[in-house]
C-alpha cells in the first residue's frame, strides 16, 4: 500500500517546521518564508509526491476551491472552446476546480445553473458569452464574486474581459495599407453588436492614419456568414473603381469574398488581397491561398477571467477592472501589393 504523504512528512524531510512548510506551500502566505527556503520546501514536497488536502484547506479558508463557468453556447462552438481551456488551466494552476455549465440560450436553465452553483457554495462564477456582446448581469451573480468573459455590462462594478475590436480592425487594415493598397473595402456585419461597431471604427481609424480617403461605397454590410460575405463582396467588386483589398468582419465572410473573387475572374492575392478576422482555422487554413486574419484571444481571455476572479476571491476589496485584450495577426498568403 502507498502511504499518503502529508505536511508532517514534508517538514521532516525538509528539516523545517510544519508551520514553515504550510507557509511555503500556501501562495497566500508564501511571502512569510524567504525564497530559498520556499524553493527548498516545494522541491522536497514534489519529490515526495505531496498533494495538498483541498478539503482541509477549504475548511480553513472557508472556501470550496471550486469556481463555476456559466456560458450560453461556448461548448458547442468550434473555436470559442479555447476560452474554457484557458479558464480550466488557470484554475488548475491556482488549485481550483472549474465547473462548466452551458445554458444553450435558455434563460430559465441559466438561472437554475447559477442557483445550483451557489447551492454548492462555489467561490465565484465566470459569466461567459460565445461572442463579444453587451449583457444584463443576472441579479443572482451580485451575491458571489463574478467576472464577465467576452461580455461587457453597463454596470462597471463587475470586472470584464473582451477583445479590443477597434485595435483588431486597425491591425487588419494596416496590413493592407502597408502592402500598398489605397482602395480598401470593408465587408461588415449587420448585427447591432460591439464587434460590428468597433471593427468599423477601427477600419476608419486606420484609413485616416494612413492618409486614405474614406469612401462610403467601399463598405458593404450583410449577414455574417459565407453567403453574406459572397453577396457583399460581389457588390464591392462590381464597382467601376473596385477595391483592391478587402477587410472582412470574420473568416466566414472572407470565404464568401474568395468565392466572389473567383466568380469575377480575380485571383487572390494577385488581383485582390483579403484579410479576415477570428482565425477560424477550419476556414483560414483550408482556403487557398491561406487567409491572413486577426485572431480573437479566446484562450487569453479565459486565463484573464479566471485569474481576475481568483484574485477577487483571495484578495477581496480589489477595485473592478474592464480589460481589452490585443488580437494578434496571423499572416498567411492572401495579401500582396496591388497591381
Amino acid at each position: 500500500m502507498t502511504t499518503k504523504v502529508g505536511i508532517r512528512e514534508v517538514a521532516k524531510a525538509a528539516g523545517v517546521s510544519i508551520t514553515t512548510v504550510s507557509h511555503a506551500l500556501n501562495d497566500a502566505t508564501s511571502d512569510r518564508v524567504n525564497r530559498k527556503t520556499q524553493e527548498h520546501v516545494r522541491a522536497v514536497a514534489k519529490d515526495l509526491g505531496y498533494t495538498p488536502n483541498r478539503l482541509a484547506s477549504g475548511l480553513r479558508n472557508q472556501r470550496s476551491q471550486i469556481i463555476g463557468l456559466v456560458s450560453d453556447q461556448i461548448t458547442t462552438t468550434p473555436f470559442a472552446g479555447a476560452m474554457i481551456r484557458g479558464a480550466q488551466e488557470t484554475a488548475y494552476q491556482r488549485g481550483y476546480l472549474l465547473m462548466v455549465l452551458n445554458s444553450g440560450l435558455d434563460n430559465d436553465l441559466e438561472k437554475h445553473e447559477i442557483q445550483t452553483l451557489q447551492q454548492h457554495q462555489v467561490d465565484g462564477i465566470v459569466y461567459a458569452r460565445m461572442y463579444h456582446q453587451g449583457v444584463t448581469v443576472p441579479e443572482e451573480l451580485y451575491e458571489v464574486p463574478t467576472v464577465l468573459l467576452d461580455a461587457a455590462s453597463a454596470d462597471s462594478s463587475i470586472s470584464s474581459v473582451v477583445p479590443d475590436e477597434i485595435a483588431a480592425a486597425e491591425s487588419a487594415v494596416e496590413i493592407l495599407a502597408a502592402a500598398g493598397h489605397t482602395r480598401i473595402g470593408m465587408i461588415n456585419n449587420i448585427d447591432d453588436i460591439p464587434a460590428t461597431h468597433g471593427r468599423l471604427e477601427g477600419y476608419r481609424n486606420a484609413l485616416l492614419r494612413n492618409g486614405l480617403p474614406e469612401d462610403p461605397r467601399l463598405v458593404a454590410s450583410a449577414v455574417s456568414d459565407t453567403v453574406g460575405g459572397r453577396q457583399a463582396a460581389a457588390q464591392l467588386l462590381s464597382l467601376p473603381d473596385r477595391p483592391t483589398a478587402l477587410f472582412c468582419f470574420n473568416d466566414r465572410m472572407a470565404m464568401g469574398a474568395y468565392q466572389s473573387a473567383s466568380a469575377a475572374g480575380l485571383r487572390i492575392p494577385e488581383d485582390l488581397s483579403v484579410v479576415g478576422m477570428d482565425n477560424l482555422e477550419l476556414i483560414a487554413d483550408a482556403l487557398w491561398p491561406g487567409l491572413t486574419t486577426v485572431a480573437l484571444p479566446h484562450y487569453e481571455m479565459g486565463c484573464w477571467a479566471v485569474t481576475r476572479l481568483l484574485d477577487d476571491i483571495e484578495k477581496p476589496g480589489t477595485p473592478p477592472g474592464q480589460k481589452k485584450l490585443i488580437c494578434p495577426v496571423i499572416e498567411r498568403g492572401s495579401v500582396a501589393p496591388p497591381r
